[in-house]
């Protein structure tokens, strides 16, 4: 075998050493992936956030389509705040008779939820799953 072929397949070598080094997951972050329902129904629209309770790492979060959810958060008990507007009328952009019209948006969960969250997750390395199930009232 020549040296230019041999230097060619160390390299192969390497390189595919090095990835497959690399396709590990991060043991300091999980994947969560689930599902929202507020009274029953996926939520439509939102947000969520997975907030470490240490205070040594950032929050993470990620939006709430279809009621489904997927964030990449540090490992460990986080605080969860999930938040789900509701459109509760309508107002105009300016004071003109052909201003566009903007939606007026609420909360339209308790604080419990979200602000004062009492909800919490304690994020695994790799894949979590974690469904929530909240009420409005």
């Amino acid at each position: 075998m020549s040296s230019i072929r041999l230097g060619s397949v160390a390299s192969l070598v390497i390189a595919a050493s090095f990835a497959l080094g690399c396709s590990g997951q991060d043991p300091n972050r999980g994947q969560i992936t689930g599902l929202v329902e507020v009274d029953g129904q996926p939520a439509a629209k939102g947000a969520i956030a997975f907030t470490p309770v240490d205070g040594n790492s950032p929050a993470s979060g990620g939006d709430i389509v279809d009621g489904r959810y997927t964030v990449n958060a540090f490992t460990g008990p986080s605080k969860v705040a999930i938040r789900v507007p509701k459109v509760v009328g309508q107002r105009k952009l300016y004071d003109t008779p052909d201003s566009p019209i903007q939606s007026v948006m609420e909360e339209s969960l308790p604080p419990q939820f979200n602000d004062e969250t009492t909800l919490t997750y304690d994020v695994k390395p790799g894949p979590n799953e974690q469904n929530f199930s909240l009420k409005t009232k």
